[in-house]
């Protein structure tokens, strides 16, 4: 069992969780997973791990409640325990590597993601610049922390109510029209943020590095359903990955797997929640 040492409500749809889980934070890296399952009959899902600390022996994890797994997630408190909780899995991120210049872009829950990673690659020597994005000023995560460890730090939102009223992939486009010389780009958020991400560093092939982990489920090479086409080849999002060149993924086809299960998820989520009573 793994005990759940802290709990923060980030927002309206976000939780942060601190876990105790010494073992994983002790070999862990940036840009690694971990597979919890909460109790018995709960269904084994992905999360990417969000920030460890070796010295207290603690995992950090950061979730949207989107389903039926992650609201029976966001249910429990401090004090309760996770039944399963496996890791580290998956590649780190490059992190180690002095790239340059690198941005790193954090789309909505993806900020959380992409936190430690851009922190490594600041630690490593590189010139950190951070974009980071969500639908309004509200729902934005790491706003604070992303500013304090960047070079340069912007802030993007689609209603206007904080930063550039806009998408990150127009502050991504500004500076590389401005002649911003950028080494990497590494970038976690929606599918669909990522591949906007990818097309507009493409023309000037502008390394890119992107997060498949939402089209994880089993996470250790088993199931195949996180199946993904990078540069013509079929790679497993779980052992191949979860980071790929943003180049080479089949975008179109990610996004249409991505939305392959939907009205069953749907099923399922109502079912939990009539017999919650509609808890959140």
């Amino acid at each position: 069992m793994y005990k759940i040492l802290k709990k923060r409500v980030l927002n309206e749809v976000t939780k942060l969780m601190v876990i105790d889980a010494p073992e994983i934070a002790e070999v862990c890296k940036p840009g690694q997973f971990v597979i919890i399952r909460v109790n018995e009959t709960g269904e084994r899902f992905p999360l990417t791990i969000g920030d460890f600390d070796r010295k207290e022996g603690t995992i950090t994890i950061v979730f949207q409640e989107v389903g039926k797994s992650t609201k029976l997630l966001g249910s429990l408190e401090a004090g309760d325990a996770l039944l399963d909780f496996v890791g580290p899995l998956g590649k780190p991120s490059p992190t180690d590597e002095v790239f340059g210049t690198v941005v790193a872009i954090g789309g909505g829950c993806g900020s959380a993601i992409v936190y430690p990673v851009a922190r490594a690659f600041k630690e490593a020597g590189n010139y950190l610049i951070t974009i980071n994005g969500a639908r309004s000023m509200d729902l934005l995560l790491y706003s604070e922390e992303m500013e304090k460890i960047s070079d340069e730090s912007y802030i993007t939102t689609d209603d206007g109510s904080c930063g550039v009223h806009g998408f990150v992939t127009q502050v991504l486009g500004d500076l590389i029209e401005k002649g911003k010389k950028i080494d990497l780009v590494f970038a976690v958020g929606p599918a669909p943020m990522m591949k906007f991400v990818s097309k507009t560093t493409e023309p000037k092939q502008i390394p890119t590095l992107v997060s498949l982990n939402s089209i994880m489920v089993d996470g250790t090479g088993m199931c195949g359903a996180c199946r993904v086409n990078v540069g013509g080849q079929m790679k497993f999002t779980c052992v191949d990955g979860p980071e790929f060149d943003g180049h080479q993924v089949d975008w179109n086809e990610l996004l249409g797997r991505l939305n392959a299960y939907k009205e069953q998820e749907a099923i399922s989520l109502e079912a939990w929640e009539k017999e919650h009573g509609g808890e959140q």
